[in-house]
């Protein structure tokens, strides 16, 4: 099946895979050629691809994915491969985000706040499954090695 994950910005990824795991807005949601058409919230996650027996992981965040029985568009804010990402930068946003939560004092605050600290989390995982070298191993199982 095709699958194309799109940010504002560019076409991040483009190509035929086997298939993928995406974060729905309510859990990790596999798809697999000739899927029944779906279209769903996503949430910042793991992106898993799976493509010629490799295993390929993207941060995501947050957006909106089109699903149909040979198709899968991924709309998302962001989407970084693993190799993309900065891990300096990401541990720096997630030191920033913890200090802003530590001092907050409203809500709103709060909120933006745990939200950066979830993007930050995320990417370094991404980072950390390259770092790692996991592949060919379930899904939760890398969570927890990654981690």
């Amino acid at each position: 099946m095709q699958l194309d994950v799109v940010t504002p910005d560019k076409v991040e990824f483009s190509r035929p895979v086997e298939s993928i795991i995406a974060p729905a807005w309510d859990g990790y949601i596999g798809i697999l050629p000739g899927h029944m058409h779906l279209l769903t919230n996503l949430q910042t996650g793991v992106l898993t691809i799976k493509d010629e027996g490799e295993e390929i992981r993207m941060a995501v965040r947050e957006g909106f994915m089109e699903v149909t029985p040979t198709k899968v568009v991924v709309l998302a804010e962001a989407a970084e491969m693993a190799e993309e990402i900065d891990v300096e930068r990401a541990l720096e946003a997630k030191r920033q985000a913890e200090e802003m939560m530590a001092r907050s004092t409203e809500h709103i605050t709060l909120v933006k706040a745990q939200a950066r600290l979830q993007r930050a989390v995320n990417r370094l995982k991404v980072a950390r499954y390259k770092e790692n070298g996991l592949k060919g191993t379930s899904g939760a199982e890398n969570e927890r090695r990654a981690e």
